[in-house]
């Protein structure tokens, strides 16, 4: 396998595949890990879930700090009453959770090549040729990985996988190298993000400018330092324009606080607007794309980064199954019928959010009923578990059930975090997904796993007590199951008959129906015996 792109969604990808035992190359055009800034900031609720079913939340938690930072518009959307281990969102710089990151893949064996430029992608009937110019192996990081036939050099510069995912950015080189259109709208407002030293104090905290529409704002990057860090939006729209200079940054900051505060010595300064735009797909054969070289959107909400690991996460196993030969190449299809239709919808929250931010009256009245409707408690929890990714709902068509229970809620979304007791030993439903591998989880005590026991090898089956309470945020309180099926992303592939009490014996868990369902589903995700 080969992707490129080392940023949080190339790394957590390679891990992902890495944790399935396929070697990967990693191929970065960066020289070192190292961010010139602190870029995104931020992780939402969901992607701390994620990072837990790895085993590796609490390094970010350590690191950064908990808040309520959900917000749609000027509204901030509490979340602490979600049912999660994490109703909160984490401030944490970009920088920090790529150093996090890299720390954790190479702990995983997996190499990252600094210094490659890609300058073609080639595929074939069996597999890719990706042509690059330069690079070095990361010697901090060179423990050889898990050794399957799935990527070798090519000489110095070319490197051939059977495939290779983008992972590259929105100006993504493998996707232009694979045709794929980037659809979408035109920006209409820069934004300069900089992170410079000051000679005068500077006004801190965020401020309107004079037409009460831009997003403009000072603050610290971290505790003591004396690097602050400035957004400020432009007078005019600069697409495409040169680098910007601390000129360009001089010249908006005086449009807004009436002085620059003397700022100099810039660590990093970059230009962003308001352009959304998502590739039509997100696979041509044997090319993938993920995160931003995927979609692109205003950073409003914070999502890019976290949407972009999860798409990792979603395209991880399945790639590893496909490349393991043990699933179709079309599990890859599910990739894109699943994750498309989350960006597109956070292109539309942003794109909105954009327009709230307007500082024209019809502008102002949408934004003012808007913040109103958001004040109602369904609204709150809705949009809420949206952005925050906890309301992630992907539809696996009504075979994922069995008998008597297609409709259940639990089907397509994120498998609650319960407090289990698996062989007398409590145990976090989270716990099970640390090496990346599916679980069929059975609360009966007519246990169904030992009529799908052909399986074992590949899918932990766990025989468990639970308690409860089971429910998702924004619905509520669901039916307790007697089985799941949980694919390795943390999403539930199957649900077994329901009842009042899932710790009961079910006549369905032994009907011939219901059993023949569990392994249509386990065909489906998990491949054939």
């Amino acid at each position: 396998m080969a992707i490129v792109g080392a940023g949080p969604t190339g790394m957590m990808l390679a891990a992902e595949l890495a944790l399935a035992g396929v070697d990967v190359r990693l191929l970065e055009r960066r020289p070192t890990q190292q961010l010139a800034g602190s870029r995104a900031g931020g992780l939402q609720s969901r992607t701390i879930e994620v990072f837990d079913q790895r085993g590796i939340a609490d390094r970010f938690l350590e690191a950064g700090t908990t808040a309520q930072v959900q917000r749609f518009g000027e509204v901030t959307l509490d979340i602490s009453d979600f049912p999660t281990r994490h109703p909160y969102g984490l401030g944490l710089w970009q920088n920090r959770i790529e150093a996090i990151l890299a720390e954790w893949i190479r702990e995983l064996g997996v190499s990252v090549e600094y210094g490659c430029e890609v300058t073609g992608v080639e595929a074939d009937d069996t597999g890719v040729t990706v042509r690059v110019a330069g690079g070095h192996p990361d010697v901090a990081g060179d423990a050889p990985g898990p050794m399957k036939d799935s990527a070798k050099a090519l000489g110095d510069d070319d490197v051939r996988a059977q495939y290779v995912v983008g992972c590259d950015g929105g100006r993504s080189a493998v996707r232009k190298a694979a045709g794929i259109a980037f659809e979408g709208w035109e920006a209409t407002v820069s934004n300069l993000v900089a992170e410079v030293e000051y000679g005068v104090e500077p006004e801190r905290g965020m401020r309107k400018d004079k037409d009460g529409g831009g997003s403009n704002g000072i603050g610290p990057i971290e505790k003591g330092s004396s690097t602050i860090r400035v957004v400020v939006t432009e007078n005019e729209l600069k697409p495409g324009a040169a680098e910007p200079t601390l000129a360009d940054l001089s010249e908006a900051m005086v449009a807004v606080w009436g002085t620059d505060f003397g700022v100099h010595s810039p660590t990093w300064i970059s230009r962003f607007t308001d352009a959304a735009r998502q590739a039509v797909a997100y696979r041509a054969g044997r090319i993938l794309l993920a995160g931003d070289a995927a979609h692109v959107h205003y950073p409003a909400g914070g999502q890019g980064l976290n949407i972009g690991v999860q798409d990792a996460v979603n395209l991880g196993w399945k790639l590893a199954q496909v490349v393991a030969g043990v699933s179709p190449a079309s599990l890859l299809d599910t990739y894109e019928a699943e994750r498309h239709p989350v960006a597109a919808q956070v292109l539309q929250d942003t794109l909105a959010q954009v327009g709230l931010r307007r500082a024209d009256a019809r502008s102002k009245a949408v934004a003012s009923a808007v913040a109103d409707l958001l004040s109602l408690d369904q609204a709150r929890k809705h949009v809420g578990a949206r952005l925050s990714g906890l309301g992630v709902h992907y539809d696996l068509g009504p075979e994922a059930s069995a008998a008597g229970a297609a409709e259940h809620p639990l089907l397509g979304r994120r498998m609650p975090d319960l407090d289990l007791l698996v062989e007398a030993r409590p145990l976090r439903a989270s716990e099970l997904l640390h090496d990346a591998r599916p679980v069929l989880l059975d609360f009966s005590r007519a246990f169904v796993g030992d009529l799908v026991s052909e399986w074992s090898s590949r899918v932990k089956i766990v025989r468990a007590t639970c308690a409860g309470p089971w429910e998702l945020p924004e619905i509520g309180a669901v039916p307790a199951p007697t089985a799941v099926l949980v694919r390795p992303d943390g999403y539930v592939a199957w649900v077994g008959s329901t009842g009042a009490d899932a710790n009961v014996d079910s006549d369905a868990h032994t009907d011939a129906d219901v059993v023949a369902e569990l392994i249509e589903a386990l065909i489906r995700w998990v491949g054939r015996p």
